[in-house]
């Protein structure tokens, strides 16, 4: 009994002085590198992070020991030898610091990758390899790792069709994530030796699955900002079949049909667009812009008063009902009422100008192009009408309207 009791004491002390030891080790590491002697904190470092690393993780072992290999690497070492073993060095640290710091191993392996390009030799095909190991542990990895994963996709990508749809589908992605960034579609373009080319590339991606919602809609995408209205509507049409509740896709195909000019269809998704958001003004206006190309003013009209009844303070729905009004004027001929329309165009112009939104400038310029539309001085002497009267708007053309106007 006395000698297990004496193993056990001897085991516990040898550990415990293992333990301090590297403890020891672990505060010369800090200090040193508190202090920028990065060259004796190296030997520190490394002896604990080979050790056992775990209980100093918290204390932020791994990104200090990251600042000291870069500092040897780039001020210590001065012949390709030393280089080359310091990186080999940094590489099996950063496998380590994965294992250990689980939270950061996306970060960790994209450094990895990016000593892996830009420290050694290695192939192409390792460090894209590397690259796409932390884009698998994290979809969202900083886009500078991404886009260096990229370029190098896209450097062998003239003998790889495959890897050349790898970059797009990854520059696509982040596209989308980052609409704002031109960088991302600088990449794309890049990629491609011309827009049909890419949108060929895309289309046969999207085929090879052609379940993929993600490829369909990417597709689509490409589609409508290279002005391909019809081939959008394809990849369009089959996602709304799947997902008829997703309001972008048919936001996207009512542009595609409105583009067209296959009105009729254009209005039956806008009409959907209502239905899936009732309260979106701006799906009103649209939907009464196509009535009006289709010249039934009075639906159009109604469709600008509910996006007004929404948002009283928007603009764009009055000025779009001057627009109205002048329209169904110049297809009616140039008598007095005629002309009294053009004068409630000018009105309801002056009403958009009042709101003071994007539209001032435009509804100013149309009030200006109507001064000589609109009724004289002289029309309103001869019909004996004075100042303040009020002028009820009547006659085949104008039952819809409903309106008076009151005399200047």
């Amino acid at each position: 009994m006395k000698k297990v009791i004496y193993v056990f004491v001897m085991l516990y002390t040898s550990i415990f002085a293992q333990d301090q030891e590297l403890m020891i080790q672990f505060s010369l590491f800090n200090e040193d590198h508190k202090n920028n002697l990065y060259e004796s904190a190296y030997e520190y470092g490394w002896n604990v992070i080979i050790e056992n690393p775990e209980p100093f993780v918290k204390y932020r072992l791994f990104p200090k020991m990251e600042e000291v290999l870069f500092y040897m690497h780039d001020s210590v070492a001065t012949n390709p030898e030393e280089k080359s073993e310091i990186a080999d060095t940094t590489l099996y640290f950063y496998e380590k610091a994965a294992e250990f710091q689980s939270d950061k191993k996306p970060y960790w392996l994209a450094k990895k990758a990016f000593v892996l390009e830009t420290w050694t030799d290695a192939s192409l095909e390792v460090v894209i390899e590397a690259y796409s190991n932390a884009l698998r542990t994290d979809p969202n990895l900083d886009t500078y790792y991404q886009d260096r994963y990229g370029q190098l996709l896209s450097k062998s990508a003239e003998n790889n069709p495959e890897l050349k749809m790898i970059a797009l589908e990854l520059y696509s992605r982040l596209s989308e994530q980052q609409p704002d960034n031109p960088q991302w579609i600088s990449r794309i373009e890049n990629l491609a030796e011309d827009p049909q080319e890419l949108l060929e590339i895309t289309y046969k991606a999207w085929q090879m699955d052609s379940t993929n919602y993600e490829k369909a809609w990417k597709y689509a995408s490409l589609s409508m900002r290279n002005k391909e209205y019809k081939r959008a509507l394809e990849p369009l049409e089959y996602l709304i079949m799947e997902k008829p509740e997703v309001v972008n896709y048919w936001n996207q195909i009512a542009t595609a049909y409105q583009k067209l000019e296959e009105y009729n269809r254009a209005i039956e998704a806008f009409e959907k667009l209502i239905e899936l958001q009732p309260e979106n003004e701006e799906h009103f206006v649209n939907l009464a812009i196509m009535y009006k190309n289709q010249n039934n003013l009075s639906t159009a009209r109604s469709l600008l008063q509910k996006a007004k009844s929404i948002k009283p303070n928007w603009d764009y729905p009055i000025y779009i009902e001057g627009t109205l009004y002048e329209q169904a004027a110049r297809n009616c001929g140039f008598e007095f009422m005629d002309k009294v329309v053009c004068q409630l165009a000018v009105n309801t112009y002056k009403e958009a100008v009042s709101k003071g939104g994007d539209y001032v400038l435009t509804a100013k310029e149309r009030v200006t192009s109507l001064s000589n539309s609109v009724p004289s001085l002289e029309d309103y002497f001869f019909r004996k009408i004075g100042s303040g009267d009020t002028i009820k708007i009547e006659g085949k053309c104008y039952d819809w309207i409903n309106r008076s106007i009151v005399v200047p």
